[in-house]
């Protein structure tokens, strides 16, 4: 066995002592294929925004590190399952984190995890040079896990492992390591489609084809007043949604708690609603700030901790959301707000969307409460409705 095969197999052996759970090799050509599908996707106005916008970046690491020999990717498994979690219940509400938010923020935990593979490497091979990257990197950690033999590239748009199911974090690091690559995963999705025929909105639109504007967990991040349609089929999500992997198969039992740093407090994944409409900042980040939850702020939290209300028809929480609804400084909050005061209806409601509308200054707020208006009149007529998704 050659230096570098040994080298490849010792870093395998060692990746739990240094809290891995999987580690693959790929080779650091051109992702090619990848990148007529990303041109594909941009051209059919599918990206999130969030993602490097330049496509050569993503898919040419030589762009992006000096005579590139090798990527190493790492895969790190997360809980899917809170035990006797608080119940969400008339008068007090919950909403929910999605799963990649338990915890502390993965971004950090899977740093720490490459600066330790990178020092194990350095005392082996000193003349090592990386460069790590963790989600916000240029490339797409799924191509590189998946050409790294980490998992095939799901249907729901994830990478699945056999072993860890798609309950994991990925990362990566170029290296100038002249190792040999893995084998792809030759497992799939086969015929199964629960994912496609579960997604809330659609958004699915084939295998492995995500139209992200469309995604409840791109659409919980964004910062603007969402359609009716949206805000209902968010039902009480506050961060991401996990429904195109809960429905998964391959996940069915699979739930991983050996990792300390992500296991979740049950209050700050499945927390109170009404508290989250007068968080201040200062509290928010002493709450969510150590949470991947957190990189946008308090307002969109907070803008879909109104929505949920409405979804619930949580009658208890009009008073508050009156509150919003007069005081809050933001538009979209006060658009939001008279969006649940609808879907709750009432006299009170009524009252106060009338009051608003008197008084409101901006435009898209005010068209939000007089939409807000038409639907209580018009609520007894449109009979009972079941749209909105609460988990």
């Amino acid at each position: 066995m050659d230096r570098w095969a040994k080298l490849k197999e010792e870093m395998k052996a060692a990746a739990p002592s240094l809290g891995i759970d999987k580690i693959g090799v790929a080779s650091a050509d051109p992702f090619t294929s990848l990148k007529q599908i990303l041109l594909r996707h941009r051209e059919l106005g599918r990206e999130s925004g969030f993602e490097e916008p330049d496509i050569e970046k993503r898919t040419n690491p030589g762009l992006l590190f000096d005579n590139p020999q090798s990527i190493i990717a790492i895969a790190v498994a997360y809980p899917s399952k809170l035990k006797d979690p608080p119940k969400s219940e008339p008068g007090a509400r919950r909403g929910i984190l999605s799963r990649s938010a338990w915890g502390e923020d993965y971004h950090r935990v899977l740093r720490d995890r490459l600066a330790k593979l990178e020092q194990w490497l350095r005392e082996r091979v000193p003349e090592l040079r990386a460069e790590s990257m963790v989600d916000t990197g240029a490339l797409s950690d799924r191509a590189v896990a998946e050409r790294a033999g980490i998992g095939w590239s799901a249907k729901n748009c994830s990478v699945i492992s056999p072993e860890l199911g798609s309950w994991i974090y990925l990362g990566e690091m170029i290296t100038n390591l002249p190792l040999e690559p893995d084998e792809p995963v030759t497992e799939g999705c086969g015929t199964c489609t629960k994912c496609i025929d579960a997604c809330p909105t659609d958004a699915l639109v084939g295998p492995g084809e995500l139209n992200s504007s469309r995604c409840i967990s791109f659409v919980t991040q964004s910062k603007g007043m969402l359609t009716d349609e949206l805000m209902r089929k968010i039902g009480n999500r506050l961060y991401g949604c996990d429904t195109c992997q809960t429905v998964c198969p391959v996940n069915r039992g699979k739930n991983w708690t050996h990792q300390p740093e992500l296991q979740p407090d049950h209050e700050l994944v499945k927390p109170l609603l009404l508290p989250l409409l007068t968080i201040g900042n200062k509290e928010f980040q002493a709450k969510y700030g150590k949470t991947s939850s957190a990189w946008r702020g308090k307002k969109p939290i907070q803008r879909n901790a109104v929505i949920a209300l409405g979804n619930f028809k949580e009658a208890a929480a009009v008073p508050d959301l009156i509150r919003v609804l007069e005081q809050d400084t933001r538009p979209v909050l006060r658009g939001t707000a008279a969006w649940s005061l609808s879907r709750i209806g009432g006299s009170e409601a009524l009252e106060a969307l009338r009051k608003a509308a008197g008084k409101e200054t901006d435009e898209e707020a005010l068209a939000a409460i007089r939409t807000a208006i038409e639907q209580v009149r018009k609520a007894e007529a449109a009979g009972p409705e079941g749209t909105g998704q609460t988990v």
